[in-house]
């Protein structure tokens, strides 16, 4: 692990309601447990203080920067903590980033876990069913001034539909990527370590890789127990394929409020962008082949205006732009919207709206390209409901 990290176990930011979900809590009626990155911060003697942002009551988050010290644009994830002090890692001085000057400068992008159930079947639809979904709504949209368009692979150009923004194409590169700047581990995606600085390095790289070499007598994995028949996988792999056969989450039976509720969900336009339905390809996993499922997303980027934005780009991705944040689930979720802010399923919605400052910096800079949310018009619509019909739209997402 390391030398930087916000994490040292995948399952310690996903894990509610159970291991593959989202951040765990304190008022979860599971297993209320306190934000497990307090106590990181001082793990086997390291030397962490822990940042303002990082709270027992609070989620699990990640930081970005949103600029360089220089001006120019950053947006990566930096690591919180540094594996300085620990008694596995003797001889590391390396100190963790001033978080204390760049959140008086405005320079921090927060975000929390996001929930991997039925990650397969997103994966495993086709780039024309998410083209033919989109454009099935576009006069509907154009009419509520909702555009939308989807993120894309630089390599293929095929769409990019994991994480906050879609900046990841496929499962094994959410995996990667996630063991790489969160957790600090090498793999084969990507092999260097991040921050490697002198005294801090103590393994070969990369630490994560398939055992071609010495399959058989003692696994070099660090998760992958020797004589495994997943023993010359990478963990990676492994962790790609559990995330791939996760099931979309099941939702509670209807009632008479929580049909109500779709149905206005339905007639505002919160569906034009959280899609109730897609489906899959033919699949080599049977349960998956041709499976029409309700994920409540469109997948597609959308700009959220300067209340929502993060200043950060990614790929195709803006800095008031995320993709639509798939619903299925939302009911067992303990925080909300892309930072966590809120535990409040009303004030994320309403959070939806533009801000009341387009004009706002973001990361000291004007937000551009956008200004106003998408979902200006839906979310006045909401709020011309009256108070039963808005909580039967609550009841609705909270059974989902």
């Amino acid at each position: 692990m390391g030398p930087t990290f916000n994490g040292n176990a995948c399952a310690m930011c996903h894990a509610q309601p159970t291991a593959g979900g989202s951040s765990p809590g304190l008022t979860a009626p599971e297993e209320p447990r306190p934000n497990p990155q307090v106590a990181l911060a001082t793990l086997h003697g390291a030397t962490n203080s822990v940042p303002s942002f990082i709270t027992a009551h609070g989620p699990v988050l990640v930081p970005r920067f949103v600029r360089k010290p220089d001006g120019t644009l950053d947006g990566d994830v930096h690591g919180m903590y540094t594996i300085a002090g620990r008694t596995d890692a003797k001889g590391c001085t390396l100190k963790q980033p001033d978080f204390a000057r760049q959140i008086a400068d405005n320079n921090v992008a927060l975000r929390i876990p996001a929930p991997l159930y039925g990650l397969g079947l997103v994966e495993n639809t086709p780039d024309a069913a998410l083209r033919a979904n989109l454009a099935s709504t576009e006069a509907a949209r154009s009419k509520l001034g909702i555009g939308g368009a989807f993120n894309v692979s630089p390599n293929n150009y095929t769409i990019a539909r994991f994480g906050w923004k879609a900046q990841d194409q496929s499962l094994l590169m959410f995996a990667a990527e996630a063991a790489s700047v969160e957790e600090g581990i090498s793999n084969e995606l990507f092999p260097d370590k991040r921050d490697a600085v002198p005294g801090c390095i103590f393994n070969a790289t990369p630490e994560d890789s398939t055992s071609i070499l010495n399959p058989n007598p003692q696994s070099p994995n660090f998760g992958t127990p020797p004589g495994t028949a997943s023993e010359m996988s990478s963990d990676i792999v492994n962790f790609a394929a559990f995330i791939r056969l996760l099931a979309q989450p099941k939702p509670a039976p209807p009632t008479s409020s929580t049909e109500n509720g779709e149905a206005l969900f339905n007639q505002i336009g919160c569906a034009l962008c959280h899609s109730p339905t897609l489906k899959t390809a033919v699949s080599i996993y049977p349960v998956m082949s041709e499976v029409t499922y309700r994920p409540f997303s469109d997948f597609a980027l959308h700009h959220m205006g300067v209340r929502l934005a993060d200043g950060i780009y990614q790929g195709a991705a803006g800095p008031d732009e995320f993709r639509t944040a798939p619903l299925w689930g939302v009911g067992q979720r303990l925080f909300f919207l892309h930072d966590g802010r809120t535990s409040d399923l009303l004030q994320a919605i309403e959070d939806h709206r533009s801000g009341a400052n387009c004009n706002a910096p973001i990361g000291g800079a004007p937000l551009q390209p956008g200004c106003n949310s998408e979902a200006d018009t839906v979310i006045r619509n909401f709020k011309e409901l009256r108070p039963s019909q808005i909580q039967d739209i609550l009841n609705f997402l909270r059974s989902l």
